[in-house]
């Protein structure tokens, strides 16, 4: 059975975590991931709110009121898991302990740049933890759909919204493609089998390179 857009994204970035990473999943989207790794890989996955060890989500009826992630949805605990308090959890944060940070954003830039924690016109209570986290980790991931409602583009040549952090992405994992972050620019390196490279040229508003290799 075909998977559906929010499943597809979760399981292509699962494809990038090998046996023993520890990596946070930001809320929303990115929680996906855990759904989708492989048997016989053991990835290390952290919440903010004081887990490691995270699991994937609970089957309908089998909600534990007291597991949730940092965005209050509903998770399990694998085998060792470990809780803790905050400072501890962002002292893993902020030391450098965590391979990879898979976040949502509003927008992301053909540099690296994240802004995903203002919405124009909303009520919002900050940045939370997306800042520690880009900072932080070792890789950043970009989990989101390649356009917005209205249907434009989230991949810029430059964010308008206020940035997140400042060239710290590395790959971007949307419903329509797969781009990289480098040097020379946004390499596009994967094109959903739904679209053609020109779909994903036409609703991208950043330059993209295409790659030689391109799947």
């Amino acid at each position: 059975m075909a998977l559906d857009k929010r499943a597809r994204i979760g399981a292509r970035i699962a494809q990038e975590l090998k046996d023993g990473d520890y990596v946070n999943l930001g809320i929303g989207l990115p929680t996906e991931t855990a759904n989708h790794i492989p048997p016989g890989v053991h990835v290390i996955f952290q919440s903010e709110n004081g887990i490691m060890g995270t699991g994937p989500a609970p089957a309908e009826g089998e909600e534990d009121q007291d597991m949730i992630n940092a965005g209050g949805g509903f998770i399990t605990a694998l085998p060792g898991a470990a809780f803790f308090d905050s400072a501890i959890s962002f002292g893993i944060i902020r030391g450098g302990h965590l391979d990879f940070t898979v976040l949502g954003a509003l927008q992301v830039d053909q540099h690296g740049n994240l802004a995903n924690w203002m919405i124009p016109g909303k009520i919002i209570p900050g940045m939370g933890g997306a800042m520690d986290l880009v900072t932080g980790a070792k890789t950043v991931i970009v989990a989101m759909e390649h356009v917005d409602k209205k249907g434009n583009s989230k991949v810029l040549k430059e964010c308008t919204l206020p940035l997140t952090a400042k060239g710290r992405v590395s790959l971007i994992i949307t419903d329509m493609a797969v781009m990289e972050v480098t040097p020379e620019g946004l390499l596009l390196k994967e094109v959903s089998e739904e679209f053609t490279v020109e779909d994903v040229v036409n609703a991208t508003e950043a330059d993209l390179i295409i790659a030689d290799n391109l799947k």
